[in-house]
Formats: C-alpha cells, structure tokens, sequence
C-alpha cells in the first residue's frame, strides 16, 4: 500500500502544530477561545475556513467600520475569490465568522458571539438596507447580505 511521503504530511499541517507553538491569540478573545477557535479552523472542511481566518476576518469587519462619521457605508465586491482576496468584501468575512461560530462549542461560541454582535450593531447602523437584495444577492437569506453595496 502507497504511503504519503513525510514532507506530505508535514505540509497538511499547520506550522504552528509542528512546532508545538499554541495558536496566535485573537485580539480580544480569551487564550482558551483562541485555541478552540484555532482547532475548529485547522479541521474545518470548508475552503474559507482556515487557520488565521477567524482573525482576519474580525480584523476586516473591524477595519470597514473604522471611518469616522455617520455617513453611509458600502461594502464592495471582492476582485478575485481566492482565500486571501475574499476578505476584501466585509460580507465575506461576516460569512466566515458565522461559518466559525455555528461549529464552536458553547462557551467560546458565545464570547465570539459578542464580539460579532458588537460589530453587527455598527454594520447595522453605517449600512443602508437593499430594497431589491432578494433579485441581486445569491444569499438573500442573510441579513448582512440585504444591504446596498457599491
């Protein structure tokens, strides 16, 4: 029987879990969250859920809400689909942080939970909803994805 080569299976690994160094911690989040949420990321099957996207993504929706004032904001399409590029649209890494909290445990999921409120609220407050998003949007279902976008 075939058997992977060491270097193989060195790189399905995330670097951190071969060197034994504990995951990046998660600005605001607790040590224990940040682990749980590293977990969740380095076993998850879906494509956009991968080590460092939770961080990311938190990073992005915090960024888009950062320009002071209270004019309207908009999120924007993203370029390319990639992994790296998709974070260029808020709505994107809204969809990654949902995606990590329906596969996290209670505790965590609820500290993470507050956190994405939080931002929720000020998305809520500095977006315009989208009369016509049911026609326009491929997820209509989500409430992030039923506001005007440039």
């Amino acid at each position: 029987m075939p058997r992977k080569r060491p270097g193989a299976l060195r790189a399905e690994q995330s670097l951190r879990a071969v060197r034994g160094l504990p995951p990046e911690r998660i600005h605001g989040l607790s040590a224990r969250t940040s682990v749980v949420i590293d977990r969740v990321e380095t076993f998850s099957g879906d494509y956009y859920v991968h080590p460092g996207a939770t961080d990311r993504a938190l990073r992005r929706y915090r960024a888009f809400l950062r320009p002071p004032g209270r004019r309207p904001l908009y999120p924007q399409d993203a370029e390319c689909s990639c992994r790296g590029c998709s974070f260029d649209d808020v709505r994107h890494a809204r969809d990654v942080l949902e995606k990590v909290l329906r596969q996290l445990p209670p505790r965590p999921r609820a500290q993470l939970g507050r956190h994405v409120r939080a931002l929720d609220a000020g998305y809520v407050g500095r977006t315009l909803p989208d009369p016509f998003a049911a026609d326009r949007q491929w997820r209509p279902d989500l409430w992030w994805r039923r506001r005007l976008a440039g």
